[in-house]
């Protein structure tokens, strides 16, 4: 608040102006990534089912989703005649608005986040709790037994497996440190052998973590062969079957986008984020710009590969029944991911036993951060600022000291 008190008025405006300029490139980008990922989502079924997809809008379809698109806007919002009107139109907007504000706190390159805090796993955490009482309201303002029933198994399934998520994302912290998603990138620095899913010799715990992350992310996401909120055979659609045009359209594309979400931080917590598999020579010396670009890059290639992977469960997996769907997340996940926590816990009190005393001793503010002024009294080798804010973090640290 005092940094704050300092700033003058033209620049604190400007500074809102650019933080709102950020935020809506980032929703722009992300509408139209999602745009085309639902398009490859499609043709990924059609091939698996031997057939074509969309391919008639646009050059080999590419337009099809924004075809889509404008049909939903243009079509007659229809709201059933004894929906509660003002939740039953909540539910959707709600849905879509957790969605993307979850994206705030995804560094998709170095330096390319946009918030950038230190407890941004704790942040995750509290949207993706809120995230299902879109769902909830949905089913229940609609008025129908269908949909209500559809919001109550959504509730029961995502509540379900977010326990066996939270644990899975405990043990890759116990390994990092830090609750800040730059520093859990940064830890995986070096190559794919340093990646928390392949890393040695946590690989024989961490990959089973990542496979039961994946899964969970299915559940969690109400995609197939979890999708039993909309099991058409038995729920008409589910919780959003009264739902029409736009508010329709705002289900779905929270529901896309909340699954790139999923593959973003498989990406982030397991597969080294937007570093290369092997370390290239020689690009410490190109421009900052150039690297985050390449970051960039690598990053939406290892995020649709998840992708790719989700649509082809949904083309190759037949539909789990409710007894058994419950039977996976509360029997078998989460003992498996309560004893990954305490064999990760014990490795991690093994490895930092030596370097983190030295570590909190100079951290004199207990920040978790070693700052400038701290910094005046250690020598590190060059580098080990990978983030370069201008302060170390233990993660940081303990890489340089190795």
């Amino acid at each position: 608040m005092e940094k704050l008190l300092e700033i003058s008025g033209n620049d604190l405006v400007i500074a809102i102006l650019l933080a709102v300029a950020q935020i809506l490139a980032l929703v722009l980008i992300m509408l139209v990534c999602i745009a085309f990922l639902l398009l490859f989502d499609r043709k990924v079924w059609a091939a698996v089912q031997m057939r074509k997809g969309p391919n008639v809008v646009g050059p080999f379809g590419l337009l099809q989703s924004f075809a889509d698109l404008l049909k939903f806007i243009l079509k007659e919002i229809v709201i059933p005649a004894g929906a509660n009107k003002t939740v039953f139109l909540l539910a959707p907007i709600i849905t879509l608005t957790l969605a993307l504000v979850g994206w705030a706190v995804i560094p998709v390159a170095p330096g390319w986040v946009v918030a950038d805090l230190n407890v941004g796993v704790l942040y995750l955490f509290a949207i993706s709790s809120l995230g299902v009482y879109g769902i909830i309201m949905g089913g229940w303002a609609s008025n129908s037994k269908y949909p209500f029933l559809g919001g109550l198994r959504s509730a029961a399934q995502m509540v379900s497996y977010e326990v066996s998520i939270g644990f899975v994302i405990v043990s890759v912290l116990l390994l990092v440190g830090s609750l800040n998603l730059s520093d859990v990138v940064a830890n995986q620095d070096g190559g794919i052998w340093n990646w928390h899913a392949f890393a040695f010799p946590t690989i024989f715990v961490m990959f089973p973590m990542f496979v039961i992350f994946f899964i969970s992310a299915l559940a969690e996401t109400n995609r197939p062969p979890f999708d039993l909120p909309e099991a058409e055979s038995e729920l008409v659609a589910g919780y959003q079957v009264e739902y029409s045009s736009s508010p329709y359209l705002m289900f779905m594309i929270g529901e896309y986008v909340s699954i790139v979400l999923m593959c973003a931080m498989l990406t982030i917590l397991f597969f080294g984020g937007w570093h290369m598999p092997i370390p290239i020579p020689g690009t410490e010396n190109l421009p900052d710009w150039l690297l985050s670009l390449g970051g960039l890059l690598v990053f939406m290639v290892k995020v649709t590969f998840f992708f790719f992977l989700f649509a082809m469960v949904k083309a190759i997996v037949p539909r789990y029944r409710y007894d058994q769907l419950m039977r996976l997340g509360w029997k078998i996940f989460l003992p498996t991911s309560l004893v990954a926590v305490v064999l990760v816990g014990g490795y991690a009190t093994f490895v930092n036993a030596q370097g983190r005393p030295d570590f909190d001793v100079l951290d004199a503010d207990k920040s978790g951060y070693l700052e400038a002024p701290e910094l005046a009294a250690v020598t590190l080798p060059m580098g080990v600022d990978a983030n370069n804010d201008g302060r170390i973090s233990w993660p940081e640290y303990r890489r340089g000291a190795r």
